[in-house]
């Protein structure tokens, strides 16, 4: 500084520390600055994975708590879907009913109208008999209704039974299979005239046939008319079997009506010659309607 004048010296000195102070502090800040960055990096890694454990965590519950309500709602939907359908099982069913008696009613005042000269009077079918080893039912009509005992009760596929009791508003019928009931009969084919009657099963059993005469499976099997219950030619059944027996023939005849799901049938009124229709369905009873 020796050529540096006296008077400026000074000045020249405080600039220098001046500049000394600045370059000080911007050291200084910078410092500070890198120890603050290194610090907070240090506290955001010990941090970051326990909040990753709790977000984690948090979400889990979450999607849980979603999922189980989502559960909820799914099985109370399932279970509203399930009641519709037996709901609609339901109405199926009743319509199918409706459907099977509008065909019934069909095939009554089909029945009627071709045999408009015969006294007759159908009847619903309203219980079976309470005693063991007895194949009876009650229908709803009875001696207000001119129903008496010993009249036939058929429906348009063949013959049912008799009536053996008879009282105010109801009737007692005996069905073809019971063990007491028979009918007299013949073979359609041959005109030979045999009995048939009930086996307490399903299917019927023509008596006294010789070894002889020759009888064949699916022959039919009409009313003869001579146990002056039925009018002769209506159908009783199908021969169903024959064997050879000791001192007759053993011969199974199944019924042309079917009396195991009986609903509806005719009560005949009288001995009047009554002739069905050969194709009137087998399976088709007779609804319950006054003539």
């Amino acid at each position: 500084m020796a050529g540096i004048p006296s008077r400026h010296r000074s000045l020249v000195l405080l600039l220098g520390v001046v500049l000394l102070q600045v370059l000080g502090l911007a050291v200084q800040v910078k410092q500070r600055d890198s120890e603050g960055r290194l610090i907070r990096v240090w506290t955001v890694g010990a941090v970051s994975p326990f909040e990753r454990a709790g977000a984690y965590g948090v979400g889990h519950i979450r999607d849980t708590w979603r999922h189980y309500f989502a559960l909820r709602n799914t099985s109370k939907d399932n279970e509203q879907l399930r009641r519709e359908n037996d709901t609609l099982k339901l109405q199926i069913a009743q319509l199918q009913g409706k459907a099977a008696e509008a065909d019934r009613l069909a095939a009554l005042l089909s029945f009627k109208q071709a045999h408009k000269d015969v006294p007759m009077l159908a009847a619903r079918v309203i219980g079976t008999g309470a005693v063991t080893g007895t194949q009876t039912i009650y229908v709803d009509r009875g001696e207000r209704d001119g129903v008496r005992k010993n009249m036939g009760v058929i429906t348009p596929s063949g013959i049912v039974g008799k009536v053996i009791e008879s009282y105010s508003n109801t009737a007692q019928v005996l069905l073809l299979t019971d063990k007491d009931s028979g009918v007299g009969a013949m073979l359609a084919g041959s005109r030979v005239q045999h009995p048939v009657g009930g086996t307490g099963e399903a299917l019927l059993s023509m008596k006294y046939v010789p070894n002889d005469d020759t009888v064949n499976p699916g022959e039919i099997v009409l009313t003869s008319g001579m146990d002056r219950i039925f009018p002769s030619n209506l159908p009783v059944g199908t021969i169903a079997d024959v064997k050879a027996g000791n001192p007759y023939k053993q011969i199974r005849i199944k019924p042309a009506a079917s009396l195991d799901r009986l609903e509806e049938v005719i009560v005949l009124l009288s001995l009047h010659p009554l002739e069905l229709k050969k194709d009137s369905s087998p399976a088709s009873p007779i609804a319950a309607v006054t003539p």
